[in-house]
């Protein structure tokens, strides 16, 4: 996974404030809430909630898929 500063999902272009995302889990920390989100195009992404908002902190890149599982 990479850190970002994007606002925007770099594989499929959607904003990353938009839908459609997919929380997969969320855990409170010391200093707000860490989502864990996978966003339309399939690539996982961790959410930051705390008091400077909510913001996208390190993507993966959506599942590569072959030819034999389509």
């Amino acid at each position: 996974m990479t850190s970002t500063d994007a606002a925007v999902c770099p594989h499929c272009g959607r904003p990353d404030a938009g839908e459609p995302f997919r929380v997969l889990s969320r855990h409170t920390t010391a200093t707000g809430l860490t989502v864990w989100t996978r966003c339309g195009c399939g690539s996982l992404q961790v959410r930051v909630a705390d008091g400077r908002g909510t913001r996208v902190v390190s993507r993966g890149g959506p599942a590569a898929t072959s030819a034999a599982s389509r």
